[in-house]
């Protein structure tokens, strides 16, 4: 049966972590989701045992699927898989689980209505709950501030590992979407918003991971390259057919009675 939902873990040697993070993922989905659903462990060419553990998990639970990737990149692998996906809507979440997953229903549950068109984590709007270090917090406001300064972003946070798409909308922007790694989010998000799709922000409570591998600095560098590539990009996509296709257009007023 085809699933209404596609929860994508995106994953690069994590053998340690990988299977606690799946089975209490899977444990939440089948107690809370009122619809059909899979886990996809996408391995972009991890160098440990990760690949092992999810051909394993795989042959285990039913809802695990595993792919595996040759080269490496998040980005890459986020839209290989939701580019292949047949589900309704496709989501993603970092493996550690920093985000806590009662945020997810309520994440996925605008698209699975048609209310939006994809959905992302916001550490940083009213209600989340945030716990972590003052320099990784100034780094994500400073950014979300360059956005919205470069590129007139509109939405609050674009770095949150928690991210949803309707698939429709998946197969109609991914292929726009230039980079492999983690400036994935942003160009994704900034290409739908341009289209006139509909943006859903949930509010998440969040806990940074102290073992996180991301390089912060070499990340950082990545985004400013990404912002500037985008800059003069931009205007050359073929955004007025999506937005002419998917997007979504001003209310209509309202007939005088």
């Amino acid at each position: 049966m085809t699933p209404v939902l596609d929860v994508v873990v995106p994953v690069y040697n994590e053998e340690k972590d990988l299977e606690s993070s799946v089975r209490r993922l899977l444990a939440y989905c089948r107690s809370v989701l009122p619809f059909q659903f899979q886990i996809t462990i996408a391995d972009n060419a991890s160098t440990d045992g990760t690949p092992l553990v999810a051909q394993r998990l795989q042959a285990e639970l039913p809802e695990v699927r595993a792919v595996h990737l040759a080269m490496k990149g998040r980005g890459r692998a986020l839209k290989q898989v939701w580019s292949e996906s047949d589900a309704l809507v496709c989501a993603y979440m970092d493996v550690d689980l920093s985000t806590d997953l009662a945020a997810l229903l309520p994440l996925v549950a605008p698209l699975v209505s048609g209310h939006s068109d994809l959905a992302v984590g916001s550490r940083l709007r009213r209600g989340a709950r945030v716990v972590r270090g003052p320099k990784r917090e100034f780094i994500s406001r400073t950014y979300n501030l360059i956005l919205r300064a470069t590129l007139s972003a509109g939405f609050t946070d674009a770095q949150c590992g928690f991210k949803a798409i309707r698939g429709d909308v998946a197969r109609a922007v991914l292929p726009l979407v230039r980079d492999t790694g983690w400036f994935f989010d942003t160009e994704l998000l900034v290409l739908a918003e341009r289209a006139g799709l509909r943006t859903h922000e949930v509010p998440v409570d969040w806990v940074d991971d102290p073992d996180s591998k991301v390089d912060i600095v070499a990340t950082a560098a990545e985004d400013l390259r990404g912002i500037a590539r985008m800059r003069r990009t931009l205007r050359t996509l073929p955004l007025a057919d999506i937005r002419a296709r998917l997007g979504r257009g001003a209310l209509p007023q309202r007939v005088p009675v």
